[in-house]
């Protein structure tokens, strides 16, 4: 089979590998119909994932059709359609019994093992370990499109910024940072009943794409961003602001614009130290939450898309073939300069 693999820091290639076959009884192999990348595998290819080694296949991410299944498999059959999530869980581990599957302990202590610890799913095939607690059937009326959003990008606005955010009716919300992520938390705001969603972004067409995901308002980022952003809240701040960038400089400006008793809910990747000022923030009761997605939203966020309550298709702005792979690495590489949310990738 064909597949993305790693070969260090800015060095990858679309080349023949071996099949991925079942090699635990509660194993899956699912062919990949639809994947799609995320910005991990992009700090994977900077050299910033020390896990990841020479000759891993990337991407954790995948819809598809399942064509090989292990012995202990009782949940999935040969030919059923499936979500590959982001997150792997045991379901019998101590993290996994209390709804954190994010840090399951069976591989390597962490839920997020695709094109981290063993081969992703940007492949012709991918194998699936502990399928039956693992997997998504996806209904016959979500398209593959839509199943795809809900493997990581979706699942993680919703739970690390608005459920970690604790939104709630009447909330009003700055989202800090319109892309895939900070739109998916957009999207599903609306799900808790928030009366006001700012969005903040520099780039003109996430602002206005923003506005189509359910944002009631937008500030373009500028010396003014702070100011714009509490004049729209009466002069009070916003009740949650979600973070969702990964810089110090987004995380400041998160911290600025939340009210006493707010949350701050940090969902960016950070790859470096951010110093808050902790001076002025403990007198205004301020929360502020973090981590990785568990996932464990997806039965929710699955119904909500089959109602058309979630209109998941509208992430995917390019689309691209396996054979022009690299093609969608340098659109998503350089997503504001080309106008992209998500890309699409199919054999």
């Amino acid at each position: 089979m064909k597949a993305l693999v790693y070969h260090g820091p800015g060095n990858k290639a679309w080349e023949d590998v071996p099949d991925a076959t079942v090699q635990e009884p509660t194993d899956v192999v699912v062919k990949v119909e639809t994947t799609t990348i995320c910005g991990t595998d992009l700090h994977i290819l900077q050299g910033d994932v020390a896990a990841v080694t020479d000759g891993r296949i990337l991407g954790h991410e995948a819809v598809g059709t399942v064509t090989a299944v292990g012995d202990a498999v009782r949940g999935f059959s040969v030919g059923d359609r499936v979500l590959v999530p982001a997150i792997t869980k045991c379901g019998r581990c101590e993290y996994c019994q209390r709804g954190m599957p994010s840090h399951c302990q069976t591989v390597g202590g962490i839920g997020w093992i695709f094109g981290h610890l063993i081969d992703g799913t940007q492949a012709e095939y991918v194998r699936v370990p502990y399928a039956d607690t693992s997997l998504y059937a996806v209904p016959p009326e979500v398209t593959d499109e839509q199943a795809i959003f809900l493997a990581d990008s979706l699942p993680t606005g919703y739970e690390v910024g608005v459920l970690a955010g604790n939104v709630r009716p009447g909330h009003t919300v700055a989202v800090v940072g319109a892309g895939a992520v900070g739109l998916s938390a957009v999207l599903t705001t609306g799900l808790w009943g928030a009366s006001k969603v700012i969005a903040i972004d520099s780039n003109k067409f996430r602002l206005e794409k923003a506005l189509e995901f359910g944002a009631t308002d937008t500030v373009e980022v500028g010396p003014g961003t702070v100011g714009d952003v509490v004049a729209l809240t009466d002069g009070l701040g916003v009740d949650v602001a979600i973070e969702a960038v990964g810089y110090p400089e987004t995380l400041l400006t998160a911290a600025s614009l939340v009210r006493p008793g707010g949350t701050i809910a940090n969902v960016g990747v950070h790859g470096t130290p951010v110093e808050l000022p902790m001076q002025d923030m403990w007198i205004s009761n301020v929360t502020l939450t973090m981590g990785l997605v568990d996932t464990v939203s997806i039965p929710t966020l699955l119904k909500m898309v089959a109602s058309g309550r979630i209109p998941a298709e509208k992430m995917g702005t390019h689309r691209f073939t396996f054979d022009r792979i690299d093609e969608a690495y340098s659109v998503f590489a350089d997503a504001a300069a080309n106008l992209a949310l998500k890309v699409v990738i199919t054999p």
